[in-house]
């Protein structure tokens, strides 16, 4: 597969899960009131996910940062709740 065009190889709404699943995480790890508060760490986890999205050279690359990056590493593989890659260190500050 051409890594040029592996953004279209995504499965339709894995952003979106992935977007859903750094909420869950931010809203765990950072302090948060009300809707507003809701609506800020929305916004954090879609420029994140957006940032990495366009700077990952692949798919597994794109899983691979945005694991790297969350606290605890815990974005879903399809494997339970297990880490993408249990290995990877992460700063909330990197964030």
């Amino acid at each position: 597969m051409d890594t040029g065009d592996w953004r279209t190889q995504l499965q339709p709404g894995s952003r979106q899960r992935i977007v859903n699943r750094i909420m869950e995480i931010l809203k765990r790890h950072l302090p948060f009131s009300g809707q507003e508060g809701l609506q800020e760490l929305k916004k954090i986890a879609v420029r994140f996910e957006e940032k990495v999205y366009t700077a990952a050279t692949s798919q597994s690359d794109y899983l691979r940062k945005i694991s790297l990056k969350m606290p605890q590493n815990t974005i879903p593989t399809g494997n339970g709740n297990k880490p993408l890659y249990p290995g990877g260190k992460c700063a909330k500050s990197k964030l």
